[in-house]
């Protein structure tokens, strides 16, 4: 992931990660931004304030729309939360797939193996226009994108 990561880019991660010892102090160093997933309210705000950041300091945010890490070999629903963040700030969205890794690492199994992942970043995709009742269709739009070239590179 860091080999495509772009100049001033920040992702955004659950706020538990902020308590798992030196990984918490690292995300915190690094900059990420920290969504509490609880607290819908603060959530939101959070966004909201991401979304000034972006427009105001020209910055990029890294988004994991599934929520969580995904053990299936497939892809889980997308949370509606980044794609409501690149309406409020009317900015592309820039679909990165990363292929399956269940050849080499496996929670179930205790397997954690060297292998490879492949990266695909897909076209942008406008939201010049866009507004809140635009997320669904958008974000459906996006999935089904990344769901394409996920089978295809896994």
């Amino acid at each position: 992931m860091m080999e495509v990561l772009p100049d001033r880019c920040v992702p955004i991660a659950k706020r538990e990660l902020l308590y798992m010892g030196a990984v918490g102090v690292a995300c915190w160093l690094g900059g990420i931004i920290f969504i509490d997933r609880k607290r819908t309210h603060d959530a939101i705000s959070v966004m909201a304030e991401a979304a000034h950041t972006m427009l105001s300091q020209d910055v990029r945010v890294w988004v994991f729309p599934e929520g969580t890490r995904n053990h299936s070999g497939s892809m889980l629903p997308f949370k509606r939360g980044a794609f409501h963040l690149a309406v409020q700030a009317q900015v592309p969205v820039v679909p990165i797939v990363i292929s399956s890794y269940q050849h080499f690492y496996s929670k179930r199994e205790r397997r954690f193996t060297a292998g490879q992942c492949v990266i695909q970043v897909l076209p942008p995709l406008p939201t010049r226009g866009l507004g809140p009742a635009d997320v669904p269709a958008l974000t459906e739009r996006v999935r089904a994108a990344m769901l394409d070239a996920f089978e295809a590179l896994s």
